[in-house]
């Protein structure tokens, strides 16, 4: 266990408002400062922090917590994991744990070092006479060796244990390395490596770890790409290649590709702010994590037509994070390393400059589809621009579009935009109507994963929440409460663990939202932060015999219930009994 000492000094050196703010741009709106939230899209900020008592909530998510819970969620970190990251930037140490105790954080440190070890490995065999088909591979994608050193880049050999002798040799067992996914256990017992005959790209995070590997064949055998399965240090779904390089080019915009190759073609050609996904289709949580370092996103995949759709998709995903976003069209299906290779850096960077925004290119996209000199597919043209005219917030952008748009297709300007703003009158009526039900549903407790057991006692767990509440603001309480019921008597399990926590804080000192994070998960730190933004009846001790009042009344009724059910059994077996002996 991590001393509440050490804690509380961590807390006090990491201020929430300045550690937020690295993430989500802050304005201040009354007591809290509000943005918007870095861990769901939204175009309104529904995301405050509250330095007074040092915690943050988003209305919008439900997701909340104290500094520490933050840095676990916006990190992807463990509990241990998240305070050495704020210990380290405080500049403080934390205190070592009992020795022998195996935790989430020691496997996060044990991977990455593998990890580590496995990077120089490959990138010794690239070097190496038995790599020569990897360098030979890199060398006809007209890589120079500085990029090379300066990714990473390596080869792993042919051969079913390579990696895994070698890295035996430096003190990991079989089974560390099948829990990082470097190797795979075989059906007899035996384990083999995982990457074998393949160029080799190390994926590093934003603070220098290599976290896993992608590796791509030098033959026609299935899969060409291969990545790494998730593992306690990785997840592909919020991590991007090459963002720790881009993150530092110095500009406000991130140019996206498809592939580690279009993006380290990219960044040799002078394009330092190229970053790529790993081999899986676009993610929210990579567009929240652009959203950090960029204000402009440039979506540069192929030009083929499965590139078309992903681009589609990925523009769907970006303007949700409020991204500005602008697709680079490239013509004759080529991509962005080999239009490089034909034209040179100079052609891709008027290409680049030329590049129109994301509504032109979706305009443009969609009159592909249809011949215009056609009534009836000029009309479907119409009502398709017309959908996406809809999705455009500004007034002004949205006249600038159905001006062009008339001209293009020699009808009325007035027309389009008089069906634009119905269109746009009947999702927001629409968008409205789902939001009421989502509060319906919430307030009833109907979506609850947590506290699943609210919604058949939503009486109850009305009371229990605002027992818990109560006692969080009024520590005096709690002799009162003590008197009037226990623990065992919530009658909602998470409630009941809760208010438990909660108590025992207040038993032995003052409540504090950060020492609820070692005994509670992220996702229930924000129910309980939401919890705590509860609004009071009247915040008195009457309250608290209110409260206390209906939790009783329904253990009496729950009592009396089961006495019921009792009694009607016993009915039946002496009945039964009675027929069997006539």
């Amino acid at each position: 266990m991590i001393p509440e000492a050490f804690l509380q000094e961590l807390k006090d050196r990491c201020d929430i408002e300045s550690v937020v703010s690295r993430y989500v741009n802050l304005r201040k709106s009354g007591k809290s400062l509000v943005g918007l939230c870095p861990f769901h899209n939204e175009k309104t900020p529904s995301f405050h922090v509250y330095p007074d008592d040092q915690h943050f909530y988003c209305f919008g998510c439900e997701t909340g917590g104290d500094v520490i819970t933050f840095v676990r969620k916006i990190e992807n970190l463990e509990y241990p994991e998240a305070v050495e990251f704020l210990a380290a930037q405080a500049g403080i140490a934390v205190p070592s744990e009992e020795p022998g105790a195996e935790t989430a954080s020691r496997l996060r440190a044990r991977i990455l070092e593998m990890n580590r070890a496995a990077a120089r490995y490959f990138h010794a065999c690239l070097l190496s006479p038995q790599g020569k088909a990897g360098l030979d591979y890199f060398n006809q994608r007209a890589l120079s060796m500085h990029t090379i050193r300066t990714f990473g880049l390596g080869y792993a050999p042919p051969g079913w244990d390579n990696l895994l002798k070698h890295l035996q040799t430096q003190g990991f067992s079989p089974e560390e390395l099948a829990a990082g996914a470097l190797v795979l256990r075989g059906r007899n017992g035996g384990f083999y490596d995982v990457f074998r005959g393949r160029v080799m790209f190390p994926i590093i995070d934003l603070r220098g770890n290599v976290v896993a590997f992608g590796g791509r064949v030098l033959d026609d055998s299935k899969p060409k790409y291969l990545n790494s399965n998730d593992t306690p240090a990785f997840h592909k779904s919020n991590c991007l290649f090459a963002l720790n390089f881009a993150k530092n080019s110095g500009g406000t915009s991130l140019l996206l590709c498809e592939g580690y190759m279009d993006a380290i073609a990219l960044h040799q050609a002078g394009f330092g702010n190229a970053v790529a996904t790993l081999g899986t289709a676009l993610t929210a949580e990579q567009c929240r994590l652009m959203s950090r370092y960029a204000k402009e996103v440039v979506i540069s995949y192929d030009a083929d037509r499965a590139g078309q759709n992903a681009s589609q998709r990925a523009i769907g995903l970006l303007t949700q994070t409020g991204l500005a976003v602008r697709v680079l069209r490239i013509e004759g299906g080529k991509d962005p390393d080999e239009f490089i290779k034909t034209h040179g850096a100079d052609r891709f960077r008027l290409l680049l400059n030329q590049s129109g925004n994301h509504i032109e290119y979706r305009l443009a996209s969609a009159l592909q589809k249809y011949d215009v000199n056609i009534t009836e597919q000029k009309a479907a043209y119409l009502k398709e621009a017309v959908e996406i005219l809809a999705t455009v917030e500004s007034m002004v952008e949205r006249d600038v579009y159905a001006g062009k748009l008339a001209e293009t297709l020699d009808v009325s300007k007035e027309n389009v935009l008089a069906d634009t703003t119905t269109l746009r009158a009947k999702q927001h009526g629409k968008q409205k109507r789902a939001r009421v039900r989502e509060e319906i549903a919430a307030a009833r407790g109907l979506k609850d994963r947590l506290n699943p057991e609210k919604r058949s006692n939503l009486r109850a767990a009305r009371a229990e929440e605002s027992l818990i509440v109560l006692l969080y603001h009024n520590p005096d309480f709690l002799k009162l409460m003590d008197a009037l019921l226990h623990p065992d008597d919530f009658i909602t399990a998470f409630n009941r663990r809760v208010y438990a926590a909660l108590r025992a804080q207040v038993r032995g000192g003052d409540p504090d939202i950060s020492a609820l994070g070692v005994q509670f998960s992220t996702d229930e730190m924000g129910k309980i932060t939401g919890i705590l933004h509860k609004t009071l009846v009247s915040n008195t001790p009457q309250e608290v015999r209110d409260c206390a009042s209906v939790l009783l009344d329904e253990q009496m009724n729950r009592r009396i219930a089961e006495q019921q059910d009792a009694r009607i059994a016993y009915e039946a077996i002496r009945a039964k009994k009675l027929e069997e002996q006539r």
